[in-house]
């Protein structure tokens, strides 16, 4: 960590922060939306995204920012708790539906921490972090991975939902239990089910695109349409800050949309809106302007200039847009990075982040400085003047000090995961990825590397953002060093100034 404040100079701005005020506070995290998606991130881009750009202009752009790991359910841990998900029992993949609670008993959250100092606090989407579900007799569900067929019916879905979103400290949850091509297709308010999935169904992965494969088949509500779901969620966002305006209280709202992740179905009237036969493009459109909604409510109002607002995304694209249909209309939603969801490459975790909060952070800004959304806990806590215990977001730094808004220290090194449990650091301009390959989805796809591939790649970004050159043979003290710098944040616990912190569960960086 450093104190320099040198890649961020321009972002100064004289207003202090006072935590008398307790702004409001939004974090909109986009499912699979790649940095490349945004225009203002990739000029070259070919999708509109309006709102978001205008979110952009009127705040800081940060393009040096990471999700903790190239999948949903660890950057979601990651983005709660403040805390990296490989310290909790779930060292790769995800997690499916009917999984139960993830994060640990009294670990506190970024929404705890604010409802305990005077916010009403939601969360409005795909929580995808596990709830204790009401099993039937003698029957089970997989812990740490998404379910096989065979159990998606263990269920009593008319039965109360224990341990979810309302027992980590929101007050007010709707939403999906994961991911859109997960079961059970059917909304959740607080801790049950709007309506019973009494119907087996599934639904295309993407709009007219039979080819594209389906959903895993299982338990739906009788009138749950997957392309509704992304309109619901807006509507019911809007609506809580219609509520929420009328409360002389602040609000914390947490909005983990679905979209533009599988399936890939935006409603008819934003088809072909891209001007291409790209569902995707179209998509990624439609939640364009379910950012914008959410704005405008807020400006509706006057809520603006008190409320902070986060826009990034979950992850990298997926290669389930299409990328060849993409790429033949010249927009790759990666970027120029290497890779794509679930790989340790910057494809798989370098992401859109947009920070907005009038008067405090600089607008039409950009900021190089690295972040990661385990940040955001630690700038919650800075924004309303409230210090956090050792053993809470013991990954977490603010932001503030990176966007100027006071001095403090600004982050320098960040570690990522990929899907399969590698691990990669990142050190000012040093990458090393501990693995022969992607440890993701593409090529060299783990256990399918080439019998002479290096146990360890070393990039160095600022002459190589593609990670095509692998230095690790010439550099090896730059190796050793990172690679004893990563060791020692598994082994403290934390990998932020405090307290060293006991892990609950083993981990190992390197995979033999």
């Amino acid at each position: 960590m450093r104190l320099s404040l040198s890649l961020c100079a321009l972002l100064l701005v004289a207003t202090p922060v006072l935590a008398a005020e307790k702004p409001n506070i939004v974090v909109i995290l986009a499912d699979d939306l790649g940095y490349g998606d945004v225009q203002r991130f990739n000029p070259a881009g070919k999708i509109p995204t309006p709102n978001i750009d205008a979110l952009a202009d009127a705040g800081t752009m940060f393009t040096d920012a990471h999700s903790p790991s190239a999948v949903c359910s660890p950057t979601r841990y990651g983005l709660i708790t403040g805390r990296y998900a490989w310290r909790s029992k779930l060292k790769s993949g995800v997690l499916g539906g009917l999984s139960p609670r993830l994060i640990e008993p009294n670990r506190l959250t970024v929404a705890q921490l604010l409802k305990d100092n005077g916010y009403h606090t939601a969360c409005i989407g795909k929580w995808h972090l596990g709830m204790d579900w009401q099993l039937k007799p003698g029957k089970q569900v997989t812990e740490l991975n998404i379910e096989p067929r065979g159990q998606v019916f263990n269920v009593e879905y008319d039965k109360p939902i224990k341990n979810g979103p309302n027992s980590v400290g929101f007050d007010y949850y709707f939403g999906i239990s994961a991911s859109l091509d997960m079961v059970p297709y059917t909304f959740i308010e607080n801790d049950r089910v709007l309506a019973n999935p009494t119907e087996d169904r599934d639904f295309a992965m993407m709009l007219g695109k039979e080819k594209g494969g389906r959903t895993r088949k299982g338990p739906t509500a009788p009138d749950f349409d997957a392309e509704n779901v992304l309109p619901e969620l807006t509507r019911k966002a809007v609506a809580y800050i219609d509520e929420r305006a009328k409360a002389q209280k602040p609000f914390f709202l947490y909005l983990p949309l679905t979209s533009p992740h599988t399936p890939i179905l935006p409603k008819k009237d934003w088809q072909k809106k891209s001007g291409f036969d790209a569902p995707y493009m179209d998509f990624v459109m439609a939640t364009d302007a379910a950012v914008g909604e959410v704005l405008a409510a807020l400006k509706k109002h006057n809520l603006e200039e008190n409320t902070l607002v986060i826009f990034t995304s979950d992850n990298g694209c997926s290669p389930s847009a299409d990328f060849p249909t993409l790429a033949k209309i010249g927009h790759n939603p990666n970027y120029h990075f290497r890779g794509y969801k679930a790989d340790i490459y910057e494809g798989g975790h370098h992401v859109p982040f947009v920070v907005r909060w009038p008067d405090k952070v600089k607008a039409k800004a950009k900021c190089a400085s690295p972040v990661i959304h385990t940040d955001i806990l630690a700038t919650c806590a800075d924004v309303i003047g409230v210090k956090l215990p050792d053993d809470v977001g013991e990954d977490s730094m603010s932001l503030l000090p990176a966007l100027g808004v006071k001095d403090g220290p600004i982050r320098d090194s960040l570690i990522v995961h990929s899907v399969n449990g590698s691990f990669a650091i990142r050190d000012g301009k040093w990458k090393l990825c501990l693995c022969p390959g992607s440890g993701g989805w593409s090529e060299p796809r783990p256990g399918k590397e080439p019998a002479d591939a290096p146990a360890v790649q070393l990039f160095d970004l600022e002459k190589d953002i593609g990670e095509k050159t692998n230095l690790a043979a010439e550099q090896t003290e730059v190796v050793a060093r990172l690679t004893k710098q990563l060791q020692k944040q598994v082994d403290d616990g934390r990998s932020t100034p405090g307290k060293p912190q006991k892990n609950t569960t083993p981990v190992v960086i390197r995979k033999k």
